[in-house]
C-alpha cells in the first residue's frame, strides 16, 4: 500500500469496522482521517469509545459517517451525545470486558460465550441465559468486522506488530478481529530485528501495513493538582 487513502479505498458505506485505542490512546489516526477524506458513510464501528470531538472516532462522528456505534464509554464527546438523543445514532453500550472478550473470540473463531458480567441490568434484555452451578449468565456473540484498524509502534515488513506501553490496550484483539487488519506504525524494520518475544501481534493478522508520521500525542482529558 502506497497510501492510507489506497489502505482504506474499499471500505464501503454500511460496513463494520474494529478500532483499536483507549481514549486516544494508541488510535490509528492516519486511517481515520483518511476515511473521513474518503466519505465513507453509515459505518457501523466496534471501539472501546468514540474519540473527542475534534479528534480520534469523533472525527467521523462530526462528519455523520458513522451509523452506529458499539462501545463501553462515551461520555468525552458532545457530538456523540448530540446525535444520540436526535435517534441519528445507533448505540450499543457493552461492558469493557465484555468488548474485549467479544473481539477476541471472534478473532479466535469463537461465536459466542457466557459471561456473568450485566446479569440483572438492562445490558441482559434481550439475550440468552444460562445457569452454571446455580450462577446466571449471558450469552455474549463474538464479533468479526469487515475491516480492522489498529495502531502500532513497530512492525517488520512481514507485519508483526509491537505496541509501546498502555497503547496496547484494544489493539492486538481489535487485530485479530478484523477480516482484514489495516495497521500502521511509527517504524518498520527487516525481519529477525524484532525479537520474538516482545511481539504482541503475529503477522498473520494483518493484511496491509503502512507507516505514519507526525503522529499527535494528545492528552484526553488533562487535569493538574491545586498547588
Amino acid at each position: 500500500m502506497n497510501s492510507f487513502l489506497e489502505a482504506v479505498s474499499d471500505i464501503k458505506d454500511g460496513a463494520s469496522l474494529i478500532v483499536g485505542g483507549f481514549g486516544l490512546c494508541g488510535i490509528p489516526e492516519k486511517a481515520i482521517e483518511a476515511l473521513r477524506e474518503q466519505g465513507t458513510k453509515d459505518l457501523t464501528v466496534y471501539s472501546n469509545n468514540c474519540g473527542v470531538d475534534d479528534w480520534g472516532l469523533g472525527l467521523l462522528l462530526a462528519n455523520k459517517q458513522i451509523k452506529k456505534m458499539v462501545s463501553s464509554y462515551v461520555g468525552e464527546n458532545k457530538i456523540f451525545e448530540q446525535q444520540f438523543l436526535s435517534g441519528e445514532l445507533e448505540v450499543e453500550l457493552t461492558p469493557q470486558g465484555t468488548l474485549a472478550e467479544r473481539m477476541r473470540a471472534g478473532g479466535a473463531g469463537i461465536p459466542g460465550f457466557y459471561t456473568a458480567t450485566g446479569v440483572g441490568t438492562p445490558i441482559a434484555e434481550g439475550k440468552e441465559t444460562k445457569v452454571f452451578n446455580g450462577k446466571t449468565y449471558l450469552l455474549e456473540e463474538g464479533i468479526i468486522g469487515d475491516f480492522a484498524l489498529v495502531k502500532a509502534w513497530k512492525a517488520d515488513t512481514l507485519g508483526n506488530l509491537v505496541y509501546r506501553k498502555t497503547s496496547r490496550n484494544f489493539n492486538p484483539l481489535a487485530a485479530m478481529a478484523g477480516k482484514i487488519t489495516i495497521a500502521e506504525v511509527e517504524e518498520i524494520v527487516e525481519p529477525g530485528e524484532l525479537n520474538p518475544d516482545e511481539i504482541h501481534t503475529p503477522g498473520i493478522y494483518v493484511q496491509r501495513l503502512l507507516l505514519g508520521t507526525d503522529y499527535q500525542k494528545r492528552i484526553e482529558r488533562r487535569t493538574v493538582a491545586k498547588a
